[in-house]
């Protein structure tokens, strides 16, 4: 079974709906194609202490602000799912869900994009998959030998099931000193990153964030010198528990450990930690297998772009992965930019 339309959105996460809203007001035929049976992309699946780093009206997407949840600053992941919810209804977003996208073909005028419910044939493809299906692992010597449990942050929900435990939480951004002040108290807990934690002052939150994104995209498209970015700022935004748990002084960091042992860490000193468990908040990777026919991955597994759209297929536009394809775009404040921008572009190819 084959299936016709201008544009294939592939995902149906913040990112997905940021595109689908914008090719809805500019009259473009398309179908938003998710693997997820119910909506909230990735939000559906966060830890439950996780929360956003802006107040909700400042992590809104395209036509329609985030209300604000009750009793919360910063909202939490099962208010953002309510919000992709019910902004995916009010838009009356073509969503198909439980969709899995397995290749994209290049076929003549069209790009096929076959999934484990028939094929699509499209004159464009936004792909807005993002990175929480490729949880990366790093290869730290002893990984394979350590014989307690090992999980990604991806994995992580609560700390009840850690009460009493010896645990290693690695890594040193914002998931890694959210869990980590997720455990203190719950936990023996021991924090371990490859540089000294680097928080932002207090009062800097996402607004603060998209704005040092946008500036250094800003500069570098004008051949200026790189601000540096989010990173010049810091690793870690203090949220509320974050900033409770490391101002009662339970969030101690020390340097990364060399290798895993059978019961837990070693470091270059010889120093030994017995572990229960080892959380990696090692980041991810952007989930882009199913371009993997059309060959267009060069270094670091990135498919190079000019804006949102890819230099060597101009059919293809990403979205929601990062700096390298807008900035701040993997946020919900930040992807409304690239979804509008791939939008028009998309638009104008179709003529």
């Amino acid at each position: 079974m084959s299936m016709r339309t201008d544009v294939v959105v592939i995902g149906g996460g913040q990112s997905g709906l940021a595109a689908g809203y914008h090719l809805r007001r500019l009259g473009v035929d398309s179908v938003i194609l998710d693997a997820q049976a119910t909506p909230g992309g990735a939000w559906q699946h966060a830890w439950d202490s996780l929360r956003l780093f802006s107040p909700a009206a400042y992590s809104s997407l395209p036509g329609r602000l985030m209300p604000p949840q009750s009793g919360q600053t910063y909202p939490d992941a099962a208010h953002v799912v309510e919000y992709l919810a019910d902004y995916e209804k009010r838009y009356e977003l073509p969503v198909r869900r439980g969709v899995r996208v397995s290749a994209v073909h290049r076929d003549g005028a069209f790009l096929r994009v076959g999934t484990d419910c028939g094929d699509w044939r499209a004159r464009a493809v936004i792909s807005a998959t993002g990175t929480w299906t490729r949880p990366f692992l790093p290869a730290v010597p002893g990984r394979r030998e350590y014989t307690g449990r090992q999980l990604h942050t991806v994995e992580y929900e609560s700390p009840a099931a850690f009460a009493g435990q010896r645990v290693i939480v690695v890594g040193g951004g914002n998931s890694g000193a959210q869990i980590a002040a997720d455990l203190a108290g719950h936990a023996d807990l021991t924090w371990v990153t490859r540089r000294p934690p680097r928080y932002l002052a207090d009062d800097i939150d996402g607004r603060a964030l998209f704005d040092a994104a946008t500036a250094r995209r800003r500069a570098l498209d004008e051949g200026r010198a790189d601000t540096g970015g989010v990173a010049s700022l810091g690793d870690i935004v203090a949220v509320p528990p974050v900033r409770a748990a490391r101002d009662a002084g339970l969030l101690h960091a020390r340097p990364m450990f060399s290798r895993l042992t059978a019961a837990g860490a070693e470091w270059a000193d010889g120093t030994r930690s017995v572990a229960d468990a080892v959380i990696w908040c090692t980041g991810f990777r952007p989930a882009l297998a199913h371009f993997a026919a059309l060959r267009l991955r060069g270094a670091r597994g990135r498919i190079a772009t000019d804006g949102t759209r890819a230099v060597d297929e101009p059919r293809l536009h990403l979205i929601g992965y990062g700096d390298w394809t807008g900035p701040a775009s993997a946020t919900l404040i930040g992807v409304g930019r690239p979804a509008r921008d791939a939008a028009r572009e998309v638009a104008a190819l179709l003529g």
